[in-house]
């Protein structure tokens, strides 16, 4: 049963991201938007996530499952690549930076109101 809400929980986060992306990426070319926003948007969640109070079989739907599919650590390395390989090194760092600062303080803020909203 643990498999099945983890597959469910990833092929669910896998269409999403997907479709973010997608939708980001296409009106502004030159930036991966799209990949940026997920994987901030999956930071706050995941950190809402672990400060919550889910019964196992909702950590592994959503917290394994859902946020391991839809954020994306290989696309966000194989874009920073892309963004620097004509000598555009500022876009690379500035994607590198909101994303890891971003994501970092995100995944916090998140981790506080899970943790505030329920508890006791």
């Amino acid at each position: 049963m643990n498999s099945l809400l983890v597959g469910l929980g990833g092929f669910l986060g896998a269409i999403s991201r997907y479709t973010i992306s997608q939708r980001l990426n296409k009106p502004i070319p030159g930036f991966p938007y799209g990949t940026l926003t997920v994987n901030l948007v999956g930071a706050f969640l995941l950190g809402w996530i672990a400060g919550g109070d889910l019964a196992e079989e909702g950590l592994l739907f959503f917290g394994v499952g859902f946020m391991g599919a839809f954020t994306t650590f290989s696309t966000l390395h194989l874009e920073s690549i892309q963004l620097g390989k004509p000598g555009r090194w500022g876009k690379t760092f500035l994607y590198l930076g909101l994303t890891y600062t971003g994501g970092i303080l995100i995944a916090l803020l998140g981790y506080l109101l899970g943790t505030a909203l329920f508890s006791g």
